[in-house]
């Protein structure tokens, strides 16, 4: 097994040391939090979007804990670190953990500054290490299906495809100190609506145009975004639309509509566990799976990486700095 450490046990953080403790090839041997002693009291709040399970207290009490992440590495013989911090940190605490020679899987968004990110991406590179980006939707069996959907053209050629994804302004951990450090996050368009956007490039590639308008609210300029992609060649229309100007007790809801040539699809995390089909004669619906199995997906993915020594197909760096660059042109 191979072993690891978790940087920064907030909600990802504590979703992605469920998912360890449950791998039969990764060993969560360390958490680097800057409050150790305090790891077990965030079990008793909420966080987050997703009920992704319970972490066992027991095999939890048994992980050594840390407040800082050089006293991790100086200790701890690793070969991954997983970086759950604010973004602000991203750039610091990859270079870091990439210069120490650990494999690296960073949660969204990669980082905010171009520059930084396209640093890491090199730095990957010479050290020949795996640098992964959890942009997590890439794995969740909703999307999944379509993407396989648009692949086969089951359903004939895609048309329009519409996304949404709403939350409550995040009010859990230290998301409400960072309302006084306003931007600091890129706010919903960098933390939330990406989701979307690094989902339609994944799905799409890259658009002709983009055109957006954008909202403020209690973290950035761009807490709402409405975006229409086009893609002339392939004759598809994309929405992209989401945000978190609403107040923190507003439920999540993010799902998606395409338009295909024989049929048209829904799926929303309102309606539980089914993606509906709608043609000319009915409504079926089908299984969609659980959005939430994205979560132990992406982490059993990179384990598997790092067992066989070989860079990540899906969501590599240099895609997700690609990602970022998509995000900045909805600001242009």
């Amino acid at each position: 097994m191979k072993k690891v450490a978790i940087l920064g046990f907030g909600f990802m953080g504590m979703t992605h040391a469920e998912n360890i403790l449950k791998s039969d090839d990764l060993d969560l041997v360390a958490i680097v939090d800057k409050n150790p002693l305090a790891v077990e009291e965030k079990l008793q709040k909420p966080s987050g979007n997703f009920d992704t399970g319970v972490l066992d207290k027991e095999k939890l009490d048994k992980i050594r804990k840390y407040a800082s992440l050089d006293d991790c590495l100086a200790f701890e013989e690793l070969d991954a670190v997983l970086i759950c911090v604010h973004t602000d940190l991203h750039y610091e605490m990859t270079k870091k953990v990439l210069m120490d020679g650990k494999h690296v899987f960073l949660e969204k968004p990669f980082a905010l500054d171009l520059q930084q990110a396209e640093e890491l991406v090199q730095l990957a590179r010479e050290k020949d290490r795996i640098l992964m980006i959890g942009h997590v939707v890439r794995f969740m069996p909703p999307y999944r299906l379509l993407k396989e959907f648009v692949d086969t053209q089951k359903f004939g050629a895609l048309k329009f495809l519409s996304l949404t994804r709403f939350s409550g302004v995040p009010a859990w951990g230290e998301w409400i100190e960072r309302r006084s450090s306003f931007g600091s996050t890129g706010g919903a368009l960098f933390d939330l609506v990406i989701h979307d956007i690094d989902f339609v490039h994944f799905l799409l590639g890259t658009p002709g145009s983009i055109r957006s308008e954008l909202l403020p609210g209690w973290l950035s300029r761009y807490d709402y975004v409405s975006a229409l992609w086009s893609y002339p060649v392939q004759d598809i229309s994309v929405k992209i639309e989401g945000g978190n100007t609403f107040h923190a007790s507003f439920p999540f809801q993010a799902g998606y509509m395409a338009h295909f040539e024989k049929a048209s699809v829904q799926y929303t995390t309102l309606s539980g566990d089914v993606i509906k089909i709608a043609d000319e004669k009915g409504l079926t619906e089908i299984p969609s799976g659980q959005a939430g199995d994205g979560f132990a997906a992406e982490v059993a993915y990179f384990a598997q990486c790092i067992h066989q020594n070989r860079q990540p197909a899906e969501c590599m760096p240099e895609s997700a700095y690609q990602t970022i660059q998509l995000c900045y042109d909805h600001i242009q």
